[in-house]
């Protein structure tokens, strides 16, 4: 069985102002072994996420009170959990809003419940992992065991603390921007594609449409120091992907 099912204590907020919607997912998700509240004013999201902490939350996007953008924006100092978003439009510059955002994963509506039950099995999965250890990272020289931190002159990454610091500053980082900070950077000197980094992050294949590794980059940069018009950390190579320089 899967260790995301066995754990029946993980607790989802859905933030959702369409009650029978929120009412059938939570439902759903309910009978798959997931603890789920609902909130459906935008306005009070914000304040019970910051208190509930709750280990994962749907948020869609447009919402009374408080749209999930915002919600998002003011949320991210405060909690650190992955942030599903969900919206009616198609318009990819929502998506692009939303992971600036800071969220971590988004879905179009109409969702489908096993699609939706999917992805969040898979964002809770990489705090299952990131709690064993088990987080994408490449092995050191020595003993073939992963390397806890990496160290590059001024830039610090610690997988154990998930934490990163630059100039011995800590670096605001979300939980999806790390998980790709550490990816890249425990493969540094190696080119990462978008496909073997969204295979990595995401445990599904990548569609050859979805924007947001790009776009995590464009916001990983200017906070580990590097020049976002002309990079010398994160490198992009043309038609094959990306890769973090050892020394810049």
């Amino acid at each position: 069985m899967d260790v995301i099912e066995q754990n029946e204590s993980w607790r989802i907020l859905i933030v959702e102002d369409d009650e029978r919607l929120a009412d059938l997912t939570k439902e759903y998700l309910e009978s798959n072994g997931l603890v789920v509240s609902v909130e459906g004013n935008g306005a009070l999201a914000v304040d019970r996420i910051k208190n509930e902490k709750p280990d994962l939350v749907v948020l869609d996007l447009m919402l009374p009170g408080e749209d999930g953008l915002s919600i998002c924006r003011k949320v991210r100092p405060y909690y650190n959990g992955p942030i599903l978003m969900l919206t009616a439009r198609t318009d990819d510059l929502d998506q692009v809003l939303g992971l600036e955002m800071g969220a971590d994963d988004y879905m179009s509506k109409p969702v489908r419940p096993r699609v939706l039950l999917a992805r969040i099995r898979a964002l809770l999965r990489r705090i299952t992992d990131q709690a064993s250890g088990d987080g994408a990272g490449g092995s050191d020289s020595s003993g073939g065991e992963e390397p806890v931190r990496l160290v590059f002159n001024n830039l610090v990454v610690d997988r154990s603390m998930r934490e990163a610091w630059l100039n011995d500053e800590s670096i605001e980082l979300t939980s999806a921007e790390f998980d790709l900070l550490w990816l890249l950077s425990s493969s540094a000197g190696t080119v990462l594609s978008r496909e073997e980094i969204f295979t990595a992050l995401r445990g599904i294949e990548y569609d050859g449409q979805d924007r947001s590794i790009d776009v995590r980059v464009s916001r990983i940069r200017p906070k580990i120091g590097d020049d976002p018009v002309h990079p010398k950390r994160i490198k992009t190579v043309r038609s094959k992907g990306y890769l973090f320089v050892k020394e810049a």
